[in-house]
């Protein structure tokens, strides 16, 4: 018998011990949703949106606790890093090389940021890591596959 949570259509809170490392691991992109509109909005020209179309993204995850290094690997030789503390204020790095201040905080088992654009979700769904970043109205999602 379905929660009165889920009857009302509300998405049930998932709840891990502290210490959890849900997130540890190394993940390939296996697919993505609204990658040109999502671009189109954040402002890159069409050849930048067109060149990263179907990259092969990797992503690789260390936990600990509330601490997290969360790199970005891309086929062209160019990494990514940003590292948080659940909480706390650091300094990031967006997709296109923009440093910014945010707070990384968890809601229900997903990592929610703003970045100086969208804002974005990362969450462990079977296995995958799912990010799913909003702009104006515009949900771009991107799923993960565990390779480690």
């Amino acid at each position: 018998m379905p929660s009165a949570a889920l009857e009302a259509g509300k998405t049930p809170k998932v709840s891990r011990p502290p210490g959890s490392m849900a997130f540890n691991g190394k993940y390939e992109i296996e697919s993505e949703k609204n990658y040109d509109e999502f671009m189109k909005r954040l402002g890159l020209p069409s050849d930048a949106i067109e060149k990263g179309r179907n990259f092969k993204i990797v992503t690789e995850v260390q936990q600990d606790g509330q601490d997290f290094t969360w790199s970005q690997h891309y086929p062209s030789g160019h990494s990514m890093t940003n590292k948080f503390t659940i909480g706390k204020e650091c300094d990031m790095e967006t997709m296109g090389g923009k440093k910014f201040k945010a707070t990384v905080r968890m809601e229900g088992g997903k990592l929610v940021v703003d970045f100086p654009n969208y804002h974005q979700t990362s969450e462990i769904v079977g296995g995958k890591l799912v990010e799913i970043s909003t702009i104006g109205g515009v949900t771009y999602e991107r799923v993960y596959k565990r390779l480690a």
